[in-house]
C-alpha cells in the first residue's frame, strides 16, 4: 500500500475522531446549560412554594402539597416522556418539555394573582412535567457519548446545575416582591422566561435518534431488567438520595421560617445546597473513573449520615447551612453514581424502558417524601425529619456493601 494512501487514511480517521469528540463536547455544552435553566426553575420553586403554599392554604399542614403536586407531575410524566423522546428524538422532546413549562410559569403566577391554593397545586403539577423532560438532559449527554466518557458526560452536564443554584434563590429573592400586593409572582412569572431560554438554547443539539432495528426491538421484558442486582443498586441509590434530599429540601425553608431565620436566610442556605448538589459534577466523573462507581456512592450515604448530625445537633444558620450542603455533596455522588451504574444495565433498544423505570422509581420516592415532609415537620417538628431519613440510609448502605461484594466474589472466583 502505498505510503501517502496510508497517512490519508490516518488523517481521515484522526478527522473523525476529532469531529465525533468536538460533537460530543458540544451536546454536553448544550446540555450543561439547558441544566442550568432547569436548576433555575428548580431553586426558585424549592425556595418560594413551600412559603407560597403556606401563604395561600387554608390548612397549614397542607403547605407543600404544591411540592408534591409538583413531584407528581414528574412521576407521571417520566415514562410517557420517555416513550416520546425513543419516537421523536431528545431535543424535539426537551423543547415540548419547556413549552409546558412556559404554561406552567403562566398558573401558578395566575394562581397568586387570584389567590388560589388549588390553582398552584395545577401550576406545580405542569412544572414537575416540565421537570420530567429535562431530568433526561443527563441520559441524552451519555446517549452519543463514547464509553469511557459517558461517566464524565453525565457528570459535566449536572455541572450546570451549580448556575441554578447561585442564580435560582437570588432570582427567588430579587424577585419575591417585585409586585408589593403580591408576594411571589414576579418569582412564577420569571419562570416563564427561564424555560422560554431553555427552548432557545437546545437548537444546537445534535443526538441521533435510535435506528429502525433499535425501535422495533423492545429488548428484555422490563422485569428481567429490574431483578438485575445492579439495577436494583443503580435505583436505590439515585431513589434513595432524591428522596432524602426532597425530604430536607422541602422542610427546610419552613423549618427555618418557624426557627425564626428570615426569608434571605433561607434563600441563603438553599442556594449553597444547589451548590452543593452540582458543584462536585465538575470531578465526579473522574471520581468514579478513578474509583468506581460504587465506592462513590458509598461515599455519599457517608456524606448524608454526616449531614443528619450536623441538622440534629442545632437550628442555627450554621447548622441548617452545613447539613444542606453536605446533603447536596452527598445526593450529587449517589445520584450521578446511580446514573452511570443505571448505564451497565440496557442495550440500546431497552434504554427508554429502562430510564423510564429509573426516573418514576425516583419520582414516587420524591412524592411521598414531600408529602411526608409537610406532615413530620407540623406535627412532630425538625428533628423528626432528620430521624425518618436515617432507615433510608441504612437500606441504601447495605444494598451498597452488597453489590460490592458480590462484584469482589465474581473477580476471584476460580476460571
Amino acid at each position: 500500500m502505498p505510503r501517502g494512501y496510508s497517512d490519508l487514511r490516518s488523517n481521515n480517521l484522526l478527522s473523525r475522531i476529532n469531529a465525533g469528540m468536538e460533537k460530543q463536547v458540544r451536546n454536553v455544552l448544550v446540555l450543561s446549560c439547558t441544566q442550568a435553566t432547569l436548576q433555575i426553575t428548580g431553586a426558585t420553586i424549592a425556595t418560594i412554594t413551600g412559603l407560597a403554599g403556606f401563604a395561600l392554604a387554608t390548612d397549614k399542614s397542607f403547605a407543600t402539597v404544591p411540592l408534591t403536586c409538583y413531584v407528581i407531575g414528574s412521576a407521571i410524566t417520566t415514562i410517557p416522556a420517555s416513550l416520546l423522546m425513543k419516537t421523536m428524538g431528545r431535543r424535539s422532546g426537551f423543547q415540548v418539555g419547556t413549552v409546558i413549562g412556559m404554561f406552567g410559569g403562566a398558573v401558578c403566577s395566575l394562581a397568586v394573582f387570584l389567590g388560589s391554593f388549588w390553582l398552584l397545586c395545577a401550576g406545580m403539577t405542569l412544572m414537575g412535567i416540565y421537570t420530567a423532560f429535562g431530568k433526561y438532559y443527563r441520559f441524552a449527554a451519555a446517549d452519543a457519548a463514547s464509553h469511557t466518557f459517558r461517566a464524565k458526560a453525565i457528570s459535566l452536564t449536572l455541572a450546570g446545575g451549580i448556575v441554578g443554584g447561585i442564580f435560582g434563590p437570588e432570582m427567588a429573592k430579587r424577585t419575591v416582591d417585585l409586585f408589593a400586593d403580591y408576594l411571589y409572582l414576579g418569582s412564577y412569572l420569571s419562570l416563564i422566561f427561564v424555560c422560554l431560554l431553555a427552548m432557545l438554547v437546545l437548537q444546537p443539539l445534535s443526538i441521533p435518534k435510535l435506528s429502525e432495528h433499535d425501535l422495533k426491538d423492545s429488548g428484555r421484558p422490563l422485569g428481567a431488567i429490574m431483578r438485575q442486582p445492579v439495577f436494583v443498586v443503580a435505583v436505590l441509590a439515585s431513589m434513595l438520595s432524591y428522596g432524602i434530599m426532597n425530604l430536607f429540601m422541602t422542610s427546610t425553608p419552613l423549618a427555618m421560617r418557624a426557627h425564626d431565620h428570615p426569608f434571605h436566610d433561607a434563600a441563603f442556605v438553599i442556594e449553597w445546597h444547589m451548590i452543593g448538589m452540582y458543584g462536585p459534577s465538575f470531578f465526579t466523573g473522574s471520581l468514579v473513573n478513578r474509583f468506581g462507581v460504587l465506592s462513590v456512592i458509598l461515599a455519599g450515604i457517608v456524606l448524608l449520615f454526616v449531614c443528619i448530625v450536623s441538622a440534629l445537633a442545632g437550628t442555627g444558620l450554621i447548622n441548617f447551612w452545613a447539613a444542606l450542603f453536605l446533603l447536596g455533596v452527598g445526593w450529587n455522588f449517589m445520584y450521578v453514581g446511580g446514573s452511570a451504574l443505571l448505564l451497565e444495565c440496557h442495550s440500546p433498544a431497552e434504554r427508554a424502558k429502562t430510564q423510564a423505570a429509573n426516573d418514576f422509581l425516583i419520582f414516587v420516592t420524591m412524592a411521598i417524601s414531600s408529602t411526608s415532609s409537610g406532615v413530620l415537620l407540623n406535627k412532630s417538628g425538625w428533628h423528626a425529619v432528620n430521624y425518618g431519613s436515617i432507615p433510608f440510609l441504612v437500606i441504601a448502605t447495605v444494598a451498597t456493601l452488597w453489590l460490592m461484594w458480590r462484584r469482589r466474589g465474581s473477580r476471584t472466583a476460580p476460571g
